[in-house]
């Protein structure tokens, strides 16, 4: 619904225009907006022009108007004095006619899509709601989510409408306090362009370079991180989902965009953008039932499963995994001697039974601390 905010900026921009002093009155005789301070004409009076059958009405030196919504009077315009009030007035009713019928587009848009992230809409009812608030239902969509820091969500909202204001295709909306959901309508061939394309020379780009090439999504969840921390100074996570060309799996968009938030939370919480076909083995982990991650610490623990690692043996573990069990080549990132890692892998072995060195016996450990940050993370909950 139009907000009489919205009413008064428009009534002050034709004043500032035209000269007149505009009112416009609820149908019970309350002012919504005016550009004078005081009134001079009586609610009784504006009750009874609502119940009368006239389009318009001249009381003394002012001129009434109806605005309506289809056949429904919402509110009364009341036109100050001057030979052109009857002109102005008619022009001041279109323009909040007008208006009114956007924002009530907007308010019946922005319910579609929150019951159609929710699957709150039977099959049926998503294309005839769609075909009548003119949403195209043809188009590629994907789902973003947004998650500023706390008590930035409001600013953040705004903040990326305001980026898609002049999109048709796409919207932006949220179904809770904290995230903000831009629903994307990307080109299908896109990506199949990119694959069709001569392949560069991935030794001259860098790691994120190709992964954005192969994923095309992530370039737009990289820009709205960035956007945010520039303009608004917050740091934000993005996440999202696949791109779905049926109007009618765009929640399913929206449920991997979540699961990939959470997960990257738990699991990557270095990443600003995680997308749900990269998660990798986090996935696999994060949809384990509790008791079974609880067995299978057991089985490589025992009963003496340590709570959580000293942070030299977590940084020492997981720089000898990005570097594929190589002993060298971690020792000199690591800036330590050969012997000092051999020693921390050794004294890594006594605590827990595995020599990170064979490939079974990293995977092994490798599962077990992404199980030990799942298992915080619930309990956490």
């Amino acid at each position: 619904m139009i907000t009489n905010q919205v009413i008064r900026k428009c009534i002050e921009d034709i004043r500032s225009c035209s000269g007149a002093e505009i009112s416009v009155f609820e149908t019970s005789g309350m002012v919504a907006a005016s550009t004078l301070e005081t009134q001079d004409i009586e609610p009784e009076s504006i009750r009874n022009f609502y119940m009368s059958p006239a389009d318009s009405q001249v009381i003394g030196e002012h001129q009434l108007f109806r605005i309506r919504d289809e056949e429904e009077t919402l509110f009364v315009l009341v036109i100050k004095g001057g030979d052109d009030a009857g002109t102005i007035g008619k022009m001041t009713t279109l323009s909040l006619e007008s208006l009114v019928v956007a924002y009530k587009e907007r308010f019946d848009k922005n319910n579609f899509f929150q019951n159609l992230l929710l699957d709150n809409m039977l099959s049926v009812d998503i294309y005839n709601q769609a075909r009548k608030l003119r949403i195209p239902t043809d188009v590629t969509r994907v789902v973003y989510i947004i998650e500023p820091q706390p008590d930035k969500g409001s600013s953040g909202l705004e903040f990326i409408r305001s980026l898609y204001a002049d999109s048709e295709n796409d919207f932006v909306t949220a179904v809770d306090e904290r995230n903000v959901i831009l629903i994307k309508t990307v080109d299908p061939l896109d990506e199949a362009e990119i694959i069709k394309q001569e392949e560069p020379d991935e030794e001259a780009e860098g790691d994120e370079e190709i992964i954005e090439r192969k994923d095309p999504l992530s370039g737009i969840a990289k820009m709205l991180a960035s956007t945010m921390n520039s303009e608004l100074m917050v740091k934000a996570r993005v996440s999202y989902g696949t791109a779905e060309s049926d109007i009618r799996r765009v929640s399913l968009s929206y449920k991997e965009a979540r699961m990939a938030l959470e997960v990257g939370k738990v699991f990557y919480p270095e990443r600003d953008v995680v997308g749900y076909n990269s998660l990798g083995i986090g996935r696999l982990v994060y949809q384990l039932q509790p008791t079974l991650c609880d067995i299978f610490l057991h089985e490589v623990f025992g009963e003496n499963i340590p709570k959580q690692f000293d942070d030299e043996t977590l940084i020492t573990v997981n720089k000898f995994f990005e570097n594929s069990l190589n002993v060298s080549e971690t020792s000199r990132q690591l800036f330590v001697h050969r012997n000092t890692l051999v020693y921390r892998i050794e004294k890594l072995e006594k605590m827990t039974g595995l020599d990170i060195r064979k490939f079974d016996d990293a995977l092994t450990l490798k599962m077990a601390l992404m199980v030990m940050d799942y298992m915080r993370y619930i309990n956490s909950r």
